[in-house]
């Protein structure tokens, strides 16, 4: 209880109003505009004096601010709960209750939670709190933030292929929910009995009546809720050497269910999808904490939580459980897709999304383990029942949720109808969540490049083209395309992204011009724990760990029958078109420039004048900033802890972690001093 009552205390503070939202250019002109303009963009009452324009042009290339940034005006979120409520939706989805558990299952139970919460502490909330402040501190989209590092504005675009290549079988998830949740709706939940017309010999009923007690074990045998996820859902097939087949009737209805949903959160924007997110954030907690309660209490469970908690310890030291816990962790959190900057554009300048980065984070982990927890109790009692272990008990992949949830469900002694449409309506909501925000990015980045086409159209035509293209997933043999998408998409290709995304930010803009910007936004200095992460850890071990899946990768089967090379090839295109972006922009932003070819290079490697607040008042407030606050930074030992100083006795000027200098405390308070008038 003590838990709820701060988690509602710090929920009601955010639902006040901490500032007016600074409004936040919404269209502007391409981040390599080169057009020269000097410094006409900013109002003569806040024109910085020359000496600090001067004092910054170590900071930008020659590229100027647009003279059209003037009355434009990005959506800005109604309340700060929704930020906090749509990043949750966001990471808290599918890939806590369908991803997390398959992938903990395929990787050793135990032997996977030690890595996946040291990738967690060291690369996911690092890398979650780095995308927020790019997009909060620039108010652009996954895209244009790149005019911070013009030659890295492919990766933008290559994050937005990913998160467009994943979003299409994510909706084809949401429609298995859908399926399951009208399915729910019978008498006779059609999972707990095998019916003739999709069962084979082997086929045991798995409902709470059935009657077990002579079978001396279920060796051999499958489950009605396995049979009929496989036989009567996706008619799945084993061989795909002939096509994939024709896409199920059912199924494609209820993937254009899902589409419409999502189309119709969207139309509006942020302001309709921010709306959404208190649902979508708060009821699945109910449902899922009630399924947990169910699976705790079912015979055999003890087994199957000792078995997911319990470390594999050969297992920890193997790269590959290493790999999935990032694939993981990229995924749940949605690092490098591109949402995370989108949603924290549409916040006002000094947001404190410290806070919220934290909050998330830790929801994330919070759902992923109650998830795990949920689904190993049901698989403790299925590998009781049947006398198998509780490794072999289910296959992994996307039927270990829609295979072992709803065996949990059949088992309910009471309304287990009622308790199945609750549970599949939270995963649908889940589903919706995230789904919305990832769609977003892709819609925003469209906007962004075309605002002269309506918001709404784009939305329209994109969701349609997701149902399309979504078509091949609900065929006989679409888990096949999804196993290889969901590699190449969902993982391998967010490993390069982000990469690049951490080498642009720390080794290019410079890790200690990116401190100065977070301090003057926030307020606060940051420790040695983001600088060792950012600038040193996460790059070098993301590169390691990317050459090992390269050097093992994996050859995709399905209870023995090896995956065609014509799919496996399809894989590595969909990679090659995303990750070729990141060349083929860096070519197109150093042939824009002019002067000689080494010039253009460094102008390529500066940010353009569109980086920085895009509100002309707090811009101006930055150049001073950087110019009056340098003299401190510029010291060679910037980075060395201050503990360590005095033992050695260097005067480094570093920084205080936590504390921002005078400069900057002025500028924060003036502006809360000033947004407090406005409101009054």
């Amino acid at each position: 209880m003590a838990t709820v009552y701060v988690v509602w205390k710090i929920l009601k503070n955010m639902g006040k109003k901490e500032e007016r939202g600074i409004p936040n250019a919404a269209f502007v002109q391409d981040d390599d505009d080169i057009s020269g303009r000097g410094n006409k963009g900013l109002p003569a009452q806040v024109q910085p004096p020359h000496s600090a324009i001067a004092a910054s042009s170590d900071v930008f290339s020659s590229a100027e601010v647009n003279e059209s940034d003037e009355g434009q005006q990005r959506d800005t979120w109604g309340n700060p709960v929704e930020f906090l409520m749509s990043c949750i939706s966001l990471s808290v989805g599918l890939g806590n209750i369908w991803r997390f558990p398959f992938t903990a299952y395929e990787n050793g139970g135990g032997a996977f939670l030690i890595p996946y919460l040291v990738v967690l502490l060291l690369i996911g909330k690092p890398l979650y709190f780095l995308e927020m402040i790019l997009g909060q501190f620039s108010s652009y989209g996954s895209v244009k933030v790149w005019a911070v590092v013009p030659i890295a504005k492919g990766v933008g675009y290559g994050g937005a292929l990913a998160t467009w290549f994943v979003v299409t079988y994510y909706c084809c998830l949401m429609a298995l929910t859908v399926f399951y949740f009208f399915s729910s709706f019978q008498t006779v939940l059609p999972w707990t009995v095998c019916d003739p017309a999709w069962a084979t010999a082997t086929c045991y009923n798995s409902g709470s009546a059935s009657n077990l007690t002579g079978l001396v074990n279920l060796t051999g045998r499958t489950s009605s809720a396995e049979e009929f996820f496989n036989h009567n859902v996706l008619q799945k097939i084993i061989n795909i050497d002939d096509g994939v087949g024709i896409p199920e009737w059912r199924l494609t209805l209820c993937l254009l269910f899902s589409w419409i949903i999502i189309a119709l959160i969207l139309m509006k924007g942020v302001a309709s999808s921010g709306k959404a997110a208190y649902f979508t954030a708060i009821f699945p907690y109910v449902v899922l904490v009630t399924l947990l309660i169910r699976g705790v209490t079912l015979e055999g469970a003890v087994d199957g939580i000792l078995f997911f908690i319990t470390p594999q310890w050969d297992k920890i030291l193997t790269p590959q459980v290493w790999y999935a816990a990032v694939t993981q962790c990229f995924f749940s959190l949605s690092v490098g897709f591109g949402p995370i900057i989108m949603n924290a554009s549409y916040n006002g300048f000094r947001h404190r999304i410290y806070r919220d980065a934290t909050i998330v984070s830790f929801m994330d982990t919070f759902t992923s383990l109650l998830a795990g927890v949920t689904i190993f109790s049901i698989l403790g009692n299925l590998a009781h029942e049947s006398g198998k272990p509780i490794e072999t008990v289910v296959q992994g992949g996307t039927g270990l949720a829609f295979i072992s949830y709803p065996e949990a469900i059949s088992k309910f002694d009471v309304v287990p109808q009622l308790f199945a449409v609750l549970f599949f309506l939270m995963l649908f909501t889940l589903g919706v969540g995230s789904a919305v925000s990832l769609t977003g990015c892709v819609i925003t980045v469209i906007c962004d490049a075309f605002p002269d086409w309506k918001r709404w159209m784009v939305t329209i035509v994109i969701c349609a083209t997701g149902f399309l293209l979504g078509l091949v997933y609900v065929t006989p043999g679409g888990q096949h395309v999804l196993d290889v998408v969901d590699f190449f998409g969902g993982g391998f290709i967010i490993f390069v992204i982000a990469v690049i995304e951490t080498i642009a930010i720390c080794w290019i803009y410079g890790l200690k011009n990116f401190l100065r910007d977070v301090e003057f936004m926030l307020g606060i200095r940051l420790g040695i724990y983001w600088k060792f992460t950012w600038g040193l850890f996460i790059p070098l071990s993301l590169v390691g760990i990317f050459i090992y899946s390269l050097a093992n990768f994996r050859t995709f089967v399905t209870d023995g029958y090896v995956y065609p090379a014509s799919l496996t090839g399809s894989g590595w295109v969909l990679a090659a078109l995303a990750l070729l972006q990141v060349p083929i922009w860096a070519v197109v932003s150093i042939v824009k420039r002019k002067g000689s070819a080494l010039d253009r290079i460094k102008a390529s490697l500066t940010p353009t004048e569109n980086w920085g607040p895009q509100d002309m008042k707090t811009r101006s407030q930055w150049i001073l900033f950087k110019s009056d606050d340098s003299a401190e930074h510029k010291s060679w030992a910037w980075w060395i802890p201050k503990c360590i100083k005095k033992i050695i006795k260097i005067d480094g000027h570093s920084f205080k972690p936590g504390h921002a200098s005078q400069s900057t405390v002025a500028i924060v308070q003036l502006e809360v001093q000033e947004n407090g008038n406005n409101n009054k």
